[in-house]
């Protein structure tokens, strides 16, 4: 059984300016559509009332004629041809009354009927004293009269539709700088404003889209005041911690050699691997890091950064390409999600570098929802487990000061997956480029095409 698809209307038809354009079209429609019936309707019944008068007073002049036994009026008669039926058997029952219809047979009428005229009947005898009038003058009269009704409704529908969809274009113009603005703070752009003119001066009356766009530049004012005010506690801590946790580790050096030693060693390196950890971490924050970029071959960065963390992680080099990056950040990004995967993760440990990208997955629990949806959290704990400290949040950080894409998730078969695509450094030789002798050279970024063909492999 085939299952119908359901329609769906184009995301246009959902902006508040079609919405607007709909309801500002429906209701001057509908308000053409009830003036026009109403001038209609009145004009018609005094047309129709004023040649009623008119033929009736004519029946009272061919009535006389009747009875005094003069010949009849041109346009009347004794039961003439044409007479509306309903109209004979009235002035056979002995009353008057007129009707709008068809006139008598005309010479010449391609339709054998004569134009539209105003009927008059009354009794003579058991039969009927008919007159009629000419009605075709007053039928063009009405019909002109609603051509031009529909006609200025069509011009009142047109320009009141252009002027409304001015005003609310504009109205949905500021909503849509309010919106863009919003998304920029979201970004963590806290300097964007809407800066709505509306605004300036309080004093002045302000609509609700005025309102809104002040609230949220208050909204970002005072994010930006309180995130400052933690970025400078976080590096004014940092700072502070510095000095004392120097005096204690040369104060620990001295102690004698022991368990109770090793101890205070121990804590003392990781208070200060803290400390360092919150500097970067203000750094960044603050937006005032400076790469130093340089082209690497990025396989023996790798390789380096698992020799140094003293890990038994599997390195898997496919293809590995050049990249235009800054080394130390690159390092401490990798150095960063190799700790991750074997403090949270469990064995095997695996780093693939394939071209310009670099993988670090394991074979534990994964990452947990809540990271997975907003990202790294400094310091989350999630229930009776680990939590995370500031190591994915340094890697994320670093990562977008040097251009590279982090992508996290969790690998089909299990585990925690780390994605790092770094920019790809390209160099086009003098057989690569016609009419480029000296050959050029690019940086080629993390969405951009894989050039790199190579097929080494290399495990430790």
């Amino acid at each position: 059984m085939r299952r119908r698809r359901r329609f769906r209307s184009p995301s246009w038809t959902a902006s508040l300016t079609w919405k607007s354009a709909v309801f500002l079209t429906a209701m001057c429609c509908t308000l053409a559509a009830l003036l026009g019936v109403l001038v209609h309707t009145a004009v018609t019944r005094q047309t129709v009332e004023h040649a009623r008068e008119k033929a009736l007073a004519r029946l009272e002049v061919v009535t006389d004629a009747y009875e005094a036994g003069e010949p009849l009026p041109r346009g009347s008669g004794i039961d003439p041809p044409g007479l509306p039926g309903s109209l004979r058997a009235l002035a056979a029952g002995g009353e008057r009354g007129t009707v709008v219809a068809d006139g008598p047979h005309r010479p010449g009428d391609p339709d054998g009927q004569g134009g539209p005229a105003m009927w008059a009947a009354g009794p003579a005898d058991g039969r009927a004293l008919a007159t009629w009038t000419d009605y075709s003058h007053s039928a063009r009269t009405i019909g002109g009269l609603d051509r031009a009704i529909i006609g200025s409704s069509l011009l009142a529908i047109a320009a009141t539709l252009l002027v409304g969809l001015f005003a609310v274009g504009r109205v949905t113009r500021r909503l849509h700088q309010s919106a863009r603005v919003a998304r920029r703070i979201s970004a963590g752009d806290l300097d964007a404003r809407v800066n709505d003119p509306r605004t300036a001066r309080p004093v002045r009356a302000q609509d609700e889209v005025a309102i809104v766009a002040g609230a949220l530049d208050t909204m970002a004012s005072t994010l930006q005041r309180k995130l400052q005010t933690e970025q400078r506690f976080t590096a004014d801590v940092a700072h502070e911690l510095r000095t004392p946790l120097t005096g204690l580790s040369a104060a620990a050096e001295l102690l004698p050699p022991g368990r109770p030693a090793e101890l205070v060693r121990d804590r003392v390196q990781a208070m200060r691997a803290l400390t360092e950890d919150l500097l970067e971490i203000s750094r960044l924050d603050a937006r005032t890091e400076q790469v130093d970029l340089a082209v690497h071959d990025l396989a023996p960065i790798a390789e380096r950064v698992v020799r140094a963390s003293g890990t038994d992680t599997e390195v898997r080099v496919s293809g590995a390409a050049r990249v235009e990056t800054d080394r130390r950040r690159l390092e401490r990004v990798i150095g960063n999600l190799v700790a991750n995967a074997h403090r949270h993760g469990a064995p095997p440990v695996v780093l693939s570098v394939d071209g310009a990208v670099v993988s670090v997955t394991d074979h534990g629990p994964g990452f947990p929802a809540y990271l997975l949806d907003g990202g790294p959290q400094r310091f989350r704990t999630d229930g009776a487990g680990k939590g995370h400290g500031l190591g994915l949040t340094i890697a994320l950080g670093q990562a977008q000061v040097i251009g590279a894409r982090l992508d996290l998730g969790n690998a089909p078969d299990g585990g925690a997956s780390a994605r790092l695509t770094l920019p790809e450094y390209v160099r086009l030789d003098d057989g690569d480029s016609a009419g480029n002798p000296g050959g050029d050279r690019g940086r080629r970024g993390p969405d951009d095409p894989d050039g790199s063909t190579g097929n080494a492999l290399h495990t430790s």
